[in-house]
C-alpha cells in the first residue's frame, strides 16, 4: 500500500472544508486535480472515503475513521520539515560531565552576542562521544581518544587534573594539594565510558589504586560525599558542579587533560570554525 502526504493532505482539506470546490481553491489546484488525488487514495485504502452531495463533499464512514490518523501524520510531517528547516540555524553543543567548565557561560553569552543567526545550545549525555554517535549534537565536548576513522577533532584547550574526596576526609580535610602515589592509596571511582582516570595514570608506579565504577557525574558526586572513594577528574567539573559534600583539590603530579571538539568527518557542521575560535580564545586566556 503506497499513499503520499500530497493525498493526504487533499483528502484533509476537502473534507474539512466539505467541497471539492473550495478545496481546489485553497490548494491552488484544479476541482479535476482534487477529483483525480482523491480517488487515488481511495483506490490505494480499498475503500470510498468522500461521497458527493448536492453541496459538495461529505464523509463516509471510513472517511470519518481516517479522518484523524492523516491529521496526525500531516502534523508529524510538519514537524519535520520544521525540524529539517531550523536545523541550520541550530548548533548543538554535547557534553558528559562538565561541558566548558567555568568558560561554558562566556562562551554562551558571547556567542549570544556574535550570532543571531545560529542557537548554540548544550546537551548533556554521558556517553564515549558526548551525544555526538547517537545523533543527539552536531559537535561534541570529549576530553578523551577519539576514533579518527569516524570523527574529526581539534584540542581547543587543556586542564588540570584535580582529586575529589569529602568534605570531612579524616585524612585529606586539610589538604590543598596531592600526589598520584598519595591517591594510589584510595579507592578511585570512576566511569569507564567517559571519564578520564585509568590505571595508565599509575604506569610505572608501585602502587595502583582499587576502582570502583560509576555510571554518571551525579552518581560519582553521591559515592565521593558518602566517603566510599575519591575521584580524579578535569577541573571543569570543579566548576560544573562544586557539590557541598565534596572538595577538589589540583593533583600537582597529574598530566594535563586535553580538551577537544568533536564532530563525524562527513558532517563538518555549519559555525564550527567560529565556535572552535570561540573556545580557544578562552582557554587561552585562561
Amino acid at each position: 500500500m503506497e499513499w503520499t502526504l500530497r493525498e493526504l493532505k487533499v483528502f484533509v482539506t476537502a473534507a474539512e472544508l466539505g467541497s471539492f470546490t473550495e478545496a481546489a481553491g485553497r490548494l491552488h489546484v484544479s476541482q479535476a486535480a482534487v477529483s483525480r488525488t482523491v480517488a487515488a487514495l481511495e483506490r490505494t485504502v480499498g475503500d470510498r472515503l468522500l461521497r458527493r452531495v448536492p453541496r459538495g463533499c461529505e464523509l463516509t464512514s471510513v472517511g470519518h475513521q481516517l479522518l484523524p490518523e492523516a491529521r496526525r501524520v500531516l502534523a508529524e510531517a510538519d514537524r519535520f520539515t520544521t525540524y529539517v528547516s531550523s536545523r541550520h540555524g541550530r548548533l548543538r553543543l554535547g557534553y558528559a560531565w562538565a561541558a566548558l567548565g567555568r568558560h561554558t557561560t562566556p562562551v554562551l553569552r558571547q556567542w549570544a552576542r556574535d550570532h543571531d543567526d545560529i542557537d548554540l545550545e548544550i546537551v548533556r549525555h554521558n556517553t564515549a562521544t558526548s551525544g555526538l554517535a547517537e545523533g543527539l549534537c552536531e559537535v561534541a565536548i570529549v576530553r578523551a581518544a577519539v576514533d579518527e576513522r569516524r570523527f574529526d577533532s581539534v584540542v581547543v584547550g587543556l586542564e588540570q587534573r584535580v582529586v575529589a574526596f569529602a568534605v570531612d576526609d579524616p585524612e585529606w580535610a586539610r589538604r590543598r594539594r596531592l600526589r598520584l602515589a598519595e591517591i594510589a592509596e584510595r579507592t578511585v571511582i570512576v566511569d569507564l565510558r567517559s571519564g578520564t582516570t585509568t590505571q595508565e595514570l599509575w604506569r610505572g608506579a608501585e602502587r595502583a589504586p582499587h576502582f570502583i565504577e560509576s555510571s554518571d557525574v551525579v552518581g560519582w558526586l553521591d559515592l565521593i560525599a558518602a566517603g566510599r572513594g575519591v575521584g580524579i577528574t578535569a577541573s571543569a567539573t570543579a566548576d560544573h558542579h562544586p557539590g557541598p559534600g565534596v572538595v577538589y583539590r589540583p593533583v600537582t603530579d597529574g598530566p594535563r587533560i586535553p580538551v577537544r571538539l568533536v564532530w563525524w568527518r562527513d558532517a563538518r557542521p555549519r559555525g564550527l570554525d567560529d565556535l572552535v575560535d570561540a573556545v580557544t580564545a578562552r582557554y587561552a586566556g585562561a
